[in-house]
């Protein structure tokens, strides 16, 4: 799998049965989405900016992929950076849409 791939498929709907990925899922997952990290069933990445205006567009951004995927990430915002986090609350660790939902992400931080 890679962020290509991953960027190409939509969330799906969470629910308390959706089973959280393994370890070895979840490392697989970060391959295909370089710098972002996993530590206790949440995934982050912080991404830099030169300037506010320049931030708050990512962060816009970033609202419309979560309203499109209805799955929505936690964002630390400063000036020149903002950080992403993500985990599926439902299942208490990390399913598919939090992989899917970064990989939209380094899309967006890409383009």
């Amino acid at each position: 799998m890679n962020a290509v791939e991953l960027s190409s498929r939509k969330c799906e709907a969470c629910h308390s049965g959706m089973g959280k990925l393994s370890a070895d899922q979840v490392a697989e997952y970060l391959r295909a989405v370089p710098g972002w990290e996993e530590k206790d069933g949440i995934i982050t990445k912080t991404f830099a900016f030169k300037n506010y205006y320049e931030t708050m567009a990512f962060v816009n951004a970033i609202a419309w992929i979560a309203h499109r995927e209805d799955h929505h990430p936690d964002l630390e915002v400063h000036y020149n950076r903002c950080k992403v986090s993500y985990n599926t609350h439902a299942v208490g660790g990390l399913t598919d849409n939090d992989f899917i939902c970064a990989a939209k992400v380094e899309q967006l931080a890409n383009s």
